[in-house]
């Protein structure tokens, strides 16, 4: 998992950090980019010095945010960007993750040295990029990063649902379950909804 990283390292690069989002497809709320580095020496015995970080999405709610806990504890330096659903909606929303990664690593300190973003497509900046398809598979700084912004994300919708709670947003974090799609015939949007994201009626 430290692959990439271990390369950027062996040609004296120091802040490597990796890159992701959380939301890209659910119909409400925001979307949410992490940014992580590690120190070089975290490593320096294992290649895998916390335990259980690996694609956001295999982890279960509770594992994900104890090793959530565990990230923020080891991290050298952890950058969160969030853009909303207006944005979203105004912009579309492949180009809001990218406002949002690029919120995310303007926020770490140290700047970071190369970039690790998971996927194919990214808005360049003056930092050097890898680009890495399935990175949060492959990557233990970009599998950290898919971590830290669904955890985050998660947090918001839940705070969503104390204010609508008729649309279960603490359940289905926004994405467009039968129990969601029929809240919002039921009830039509509420304010957080992207209004850009369309779903079948009938």
């Amino acid at each position: 998992m430290i692959e990439y990283e271990s390369k950027f390292w062996e040609n004296g690069l120091r802040f490597i950090a990796g890159v992701d989002e959380s939301g890209r497809g659910p119909l409400a709320g925001p979307v949410v980019a992490a940014a992580v580095v590690f120190p070089k020496s975290l490593f320096a015995r294992d290649s895998n010095p916390i335990a259980d970080v690996k694609d956001s999405k295999k982890l279960t709610h509770k594992k994900r945010v104890q090793v959530f806990e565990n990230i923020q504890k080891k991290a050298l330096s952890i950058g969160v960007g969030i853009v909303s659903h207006n944005v979203i909606d105004e912009v579309n929303i492949l180009n809001a993750t990218f406002r949002a990664m690029h919120k995310a690593i303007n926020r770490l300190v140290p700047p970071p040295d190369h970039l690790l973003i998971d996927g194919p497509h990214f808005a360049e900046m003056d930092i050097p990029c890898t680009k890495i398809i399935d990175g949060d598979s492959k990557s233990f700084t970009i599998a950290a990063a898919s971590i830290i912004a669904k955890v985050v994300r998660d947090n918001l919708m839940a705070e969503y649902d104390e204010k609508y709670p008729e649309y279960g947003f603490s359940k289905h974090k926004g994405y467009g379950t039968s129990a969601h799609i029929a809240a919002i015939k039921k009830f039509g949007y509420c304010e957080i909804h992207r209004r850009s994201f369309k779903f079948k009626r009938n």
